[in-house]
């Protein structure tokens, strides 16, 4: 067996020494499958624990470490203080790996450092908004924009959300076999259920099953049943399949060939055969697709701070900077995807962000521009919170999700 913490490691190296996102991370990462649960969990924590990490280091470090003993001592932590593990135990991992890691140098350091460590001993800032910051690992700029829109909630939306894995079902047969026990929890959506653990079998494969998170599903339920409709930004290929269920035909834009190909893997995968993938770019306008759709929905590129619970690398990874070029990007999207649309027709504005600037901001600005829209009022069975122009799912209050949904209708 490998030191227990070596693979947590070799996970995160890459995502702090080479920017590569979590998820990716561990899908290129050999892991001892024994403790596959275990090393996820261990990754998952510390991206989602970060800051505070950071700040337990600099309390009791005299210098910044280099990156990797800082990671060394991150997954120490997050073991001693969120699993609860002897000091002993973690210690002696910490510093058996940093020998074969070739920091051997550091191990006393490292074996000082966590003998010694005391939370209590550390320190939050006093202003309100850093210390939100560094207790819940969200940059502030992120708090800010967060306290701003919701006052009343901002600790609540901050504060992490059990994981759970959300499944959807072909049919209710098939849900049958898989959620009699107590494991699976009903949502308000038809042969969704989320697990508080699922382990993937050869259903997936036959197509009897898929995973869809419960805010993606929120969203086609949104968008109502037409002949023609467009899925503007579409890979993976959730949303596609889905409203291929209740419309005529799909047509799926996606900019990159390596994503588009994953839309049609996953349609054939789920035997939706009236969807037609399209490799092109949402922002360009394509004359022969003018007035072509019933319907349109541009679930554009966001932020993502409305999933940092299952994408804990977005809290690390974004930087407020990006954030204009985002928005302008998103009502690009959104005034192309116009053109789309029949006299008569509805277009669906979406993101996975919290943030208003990204959801009514953007909004606004394109009615203003785009005088012949109008917002529709738009529901959900899925809990969420009303937007003067849509509706707002909250990770607080959403189960887990933050989702934003528009319907703005075409003019006749």
């Amino acid at each position: 067996m490998t030191n227990p913490i070596y693979d947590a490691y070799a996970i995160l190296q890459k995502v702090y020494g080479g920017g590569a996102f979590l998820k990716q991370a561990i899908s290129d990462t050999p892991i001892e499958e024994a403790e596959r649960a275990r090393t996820v969990k261990i990754c998952y924590g510390v991206l989602e624990n970060d800051l505070y990490l950071d700040t337990c280091i600099r309390a009791f470090a005299p210098k910044n470490p280099k990156l990797p003993v800082r990671i060394l001592l991150k997954i120490a932590l997050y073991m001693l203080l969120f699993l609860k593990k002897q000091r002993y135990m973690v210690t002696d991992n910490t510093v058996a790996l940093a020998k074969k890691l070739g920091k051997g140098g550091a191990a006393g350091f490292l074996n000082a450092f966590l003998r010694n460590f005391d939370e209590q001993k550390v320190a939050l800032p006093k202003e309100r908004i850093a210390q939100l910051s560094v207790r819940y690992s969200y940059p502030e700029f992120a708090v800010r924009r967060i306290d701003k829109t919701y006052p009343e909630r901002t600790e609540e939306i901050l504060k992490p959300v059990s994981p759970r894995t959300f499944v959807r079902f072909c049919s209710n047969e098939t849900a049958k076999r898989y959620t009699g026990g107590a494991n699976a929890a009903h949502t308000p959506f038809e042969n969704l259920y989320a697990f508080s653990s699922f382990r993937r079998d050869a259903g997936y494969d036959l197509g009897e099953y898929t995973f869809q998170s419960v805010g993606s599903v929120a969203i086609c339920q949104a968008v109502e049943a037409c002949e023609r409709l467009l899925d503007a930004c579409a890979a993976p290929g959730g949303k596609s399949v889905l409203l291929a269920e209740k419309c005529g035909e799909v047509t799926s834009f996606e900019l990159h060939p390596h994503r588009a190909q994953l839309i049609k893997e996953y349609a054939a995968r789920m035997h939706a055969d009236n969807i037609k993938v399209v490799c092109r770019d949402s922002s360009v306008f394509d004359a022969q697709y003018a007035e072509a759709f019933d319907a349109v929905l541009a679930d554009v590129p966001c932020s993502g701070f409305g999933v940092v619970n299952d994408n804990p690398d977005i809290k690390f990874f974004r930087k407020e900077e990006d954030l204009q070029e985002i928005e302008q990007m998103q009502l690009s999207i959104l005034k192309t995807c116009s053109d789309y649309v029949k006299k008569g027709g509805a277009l669906y504005y979406s993101t996975c962000s919290i943030f208003e600037e990204e959801n009514d901001g953007v909004v606004a600005k394109f009615l203003r521009e785009c005088g012949d829209f109008t917002a529709e009022k738009t529901e959900s069975p899925l809990a969420h919170q009303p937007a003067k122009y849509g509706i707002q799912f909250l990770p607080n209050l959403s189960m887990g999700a933050g989702f934003y949904i528009a319907k703005l209708r075409k003019n006749g």
